[in-house]
């Protein structure tokens, strides 16, 4: 227990000295600025077109914070050694992993609700509590992606690749569905029938994360079936990332 405390606090320390909450804060501060743009250039519903393109501009960020901070604090520990060291610890591996994937699933929960902070002013309570629960289970997600993915791939580039595509595909599968399914001739060519199955497969595999941290919830609060439906999906996620993960570290050759 005291190995994996460490690996934590270690994380924590590093989000500190990397100049994290300054980051968070020049966010923030940007995205106030460009909510009051538009509230000066909306004519109606000036409040909820701010709570809507805020709460998107904030999402987007916060899951580029977190896989960039994810995956330049394991290349860095990488390069100076310290992966080793811990890993040479008289302590099973699967503590280092999960200690790193709690770590940064702590500083992901942390980030979700510093965002959460300036959209009190334009949202409603009941929403605002769902989009920051479902952005804080969106973000842990992304952290397990970046987390196998840097532990697989060991570079920044292709690992910072791997990450976007993933998130990218997430959000687009439900529009690329629809574009696959529609069909200008009435028989559907062989093309469109593999195009169709393909991007079927592949929703099978990746989760909707276009069902996660919707804007809309910022003016009108989800159901509570919706928001565990979305927040049950990264949990499981979550979970195999985490299983594959482990594979990776225990194959890890000192």
């Amino acid at each position: 227990m005291a190995y994996f405390n460490t690996v934590i606090r270690l994380i924590l320390i590093e989000a500190v000295r990397s100049r994290l909450p300054w980051l968070l804060l020049i966010v923030i501060v940007v995205s106030f600025g460009l909510s009051q743009f538009l509230g000066q250039v909306a004519i109606i519903e000036a409040r909820e077109i701010q709570a809507t393109l805020q709460g998107a501009f904030l999402r987007v960020t916060a899951v580029f914070i977190i896989a960039t901070f994810v995956i330049t604090s394991m290349v860095r520990e990488a390069n100076d050694k310290v992966t080793e060291l811990l890993l040479s610890q008289p302590a099973p591996r699967a503590a280092y992993y999960f200690g790193k994937l709690a770590g940064y699933t702590t500083v992901a929960a942390f980030v979700a609700i510093i965002f959460s902070l300036p959209l009190i002013f334009f949202a409603p309570i009941p929403g605002l509590l769902a989009w920051t629960f479902s952005l804080a289970c969106e973000l842990s997600m992304m952290a397990a992606m970046s987390l196998f993915c840097v532990l697989s791939l060991t570079q920044i580039l292709p690992a910072i690749s791997a990450t976007a595509a993933f998130y990218l595909l997430g959000r687009s599968l439900a529009a690329m569905q629809l574009i696959a399914t529609a069909s200008v001739s009435k028989i559907p060519s062989f093309a469109d029938l593999a195009i169709s199955t393909l991007v079927n497969v592949v929703s099978l595999v990746l989760p909707s994360i276009d069902q996660m941290t919707i804007s809309e919830w910022l003016v009108h609060a989800p159901s509570s079936e919706r928001l565990l439906a979305s927040s049950g999906q990264a949990f499981l996620c979550v979970a195999l990332l985490a299983a594959a993960s482990l594979f990776d570290v225990y194959r890890k050759n000192l």
